[in-house]
């Protein structure tokens, strides 16, 4: 524990961080360059080839090709498979113990493929997994312990969500809430020695303009809040419907069984296909979309409905199939057409000024991250370091907080922790492993000091109905704990429990596991 406490060690971490945010942000900035050549290539080939029968027929060959070379790098390395985001995280919770260097190549290589064969899937994902895989590149360069190198596998996942979206606070924010789960000082500081690190690299080569520039015209009316509390609750449930669409996807293309990984990819490359001739707009991760919506001064709600129901099915294919890019692009794009279909809506039926159009796309961007993701303070951050303006902090807070709220009620899981569950196969019943049945929960609590959990056996522990331990980590070490284990203060425990109970399970442990100070 005195490694893990010391001061020498904390500015160790942020130099080690700074060396992460290097590389993962080198490499994510490659990336970035090879998917902005592979979009502009795909738009310029498919423009080229439209008209007749001859070039679309020639174009579905190409995509075949480029399909059967994703489908064969996917089998070489399956850990490349979907976004790469619950592979990060089950490398901190060191339940995944990934080969960083067949991932990284074969990861970028497929998203340029993707990106070139149109597919509605975005960059941010793999960006994470990019950067997330440098960081366990140069953990095993400096020869550091596995508790050490999930710290640096955070600091890279920070890296690469910097570079992915050229907001350094989103990609320690997201870091910290979505992947650790774990505040504490030197943590923060390493991750955000390596998000800054990563941005300032990415900045010198790609520039300092942001991803996408959103606005925030003006401060809203009081009055008009009341229309910020139905959009936040509108993209919490529509929050839960996304990501419930998106897990029936994933079930549905889990039944094919056979000549995997091509039969469940030859859907989506078949529909980018004819989503290149006929309705451009859809392809990649949605620039194009966002474009339209911004650069139009008075957007039909028609319109952008459409846009926004032709993109969620377009995105849920890809990403059902296991292809490997994320969603996180994509899922901004949606946000926005919602805000602006909510904006355009309000416009019509109760007199809302056409200047708070862009307002209402920022908010609908936090909003249905907020409610997917369910990382309502990232979601802040994002749209801050978006719309680079602090007018919009309290609107932006509201629609957050609400829109968490409301998902959250729908008991609909939240995205990337279902995504985590699958892949530990966690949300199948399997008694010799845990004993519990049903749809499960990955969760850490810390042992506090002078808690009641302090010095008690694991045996003696009066562990809720449906928990189990899994792991316990001390001081950067990980124990697989038996009945003679002892826990200590500092200790951090991951537990397994049933979703169905999980809310009131989680309560108690944390009861038990408080802090206490004084008698």
């Amino acid at each position: 524990m005195a490694r893990r406490l010391s001061r020498r060690f904390q500015v160790t971490l942020v130099g080690e961080g700074v060396l992460v945010g290097l590389a993962g942000g080198a490499v994510v900035t490659l990336y970035r360059i090879a998917l902005s050549h592979a979009e502009g290539l795909l738009r310029s080939v498919t423009g080229a080839l439209s008209g007749g029968w001859v070039g679309p027929l020639c174009w579905l060959v190409a995509l075949a090709a480029m399909m059967l070379v994703v489908g064969r790098l996917v089998s070489w390395e399956p850990a490349t498979s979907g976004s790469g985001i619950p592979q990060v995280d089950a490398e901190v919770v060191d339940r995944m113990d990934a080969p960083w260097h067949r991932v990284i190549p074969a990861k970028f290589v497929e998203g340029t493929l993707l990106a070139l064969s149109g597919l509605s899937l975005g960059r941010e994902g793999p960006s994470v997994q990019l950067g997330g895989m440098s960081g366990k590149a140069v953990s095993r360069a400096l020869g550091r312990k596995r508790g050490e190198e999930r710290l640096l596998v955070t600091c890279g996942a920070a890296a690469g969500m910097s570079a992915a979206f050229h907001a350094p606070f989103t990609g320690v924010l997201f870091a910290l809430e979505e992947i650790h789960k774990e505040f504490t000082a030197p943590l923060i500081i390493s991750v955000m020695s390596s998000a800054i690190a990563s941005d300032l690299l990415v900045s010198q080569v790609l520039g300092v303009q942001p991803v996408m520039a959103l606005a925030f015209s003006r401060d809203l009316p009081h009055p008009d809040y009341a229309l910020v509390v139905v959009l936040g609750v509108l993209c919490g449930l529509l929050g839960a419907a996304h990501n419930r669409g998106m897990f029936a996807l994933q079930d549905l293309f889990g039944r094919i069984r056979s000549h995997l990984p091509y039969a469940r990819l030859a859907v989506p490359f078949a529909l980018a296909g004819i989503v290149a001739f006929t309705w451009p707009e859809l392809m990649c991760g949605g620039d194009a979309v966002l474009e339209e919506v911004l650069a139009t001064s008075h957007p039909g709600i028609v319109a952008l409905l459409t846009l926004l129901a032709g993109k969620y099915v377009f995105t849920s294919v890809c990403f059902g199939s296991g292809a490997p890019g994320g969603t996180l692009f994509p899922l901004v794009v949606m946000g926005a057409l919602v805000g602006g279909a909510f904006a355009a809506g309000c416009t019509e039926l109760v007199g809302l000024r056409q200047w708070y159009f862009s307002n209402f796309v920022a908010l609908g961007v936090a909003g249905l991250f907020s409610g997917v993701v369910r990382a309502p303070v990232t979601a802040v951050v994002l749209v801050f370091e978006l719309t680079g303006s602090l007018d919009a902090l309290l609107s932006v807070s509201i629609v957050s907080i609400i829109a968490y709220v409301t998902s959250s009620l729908t008991r609909t899981d939240a995205f990337y922790e279902h995504l985590l569950a699958n892949l530990l196969n966690t949300t199948t019943a399997d008694p010799d492993v845990s004993g519990l049945g049903g749809r499960k929960a990955l969760e850490s609590v810390r042992v506090g000091a002078g808690s009641r959990l302090e010095g008690m056996l694991v045996r003696d522990v009066p562990w809720p109905d449906g928990m189990r331990v899994v792991t316990v980590e001390r001081a950067g070490e990980e124990l697989l704990p038996s009945g003679d284990t002892r826990l200590e203060a500092l200790d951090d425990l991951l537990v397994i429990v049933g979703s169905d109970a999980a809310d009131d399970a989680l309560l108690k442990l944390r009861v038990m596991a408080a802090q206490r100070v004084g008698g």
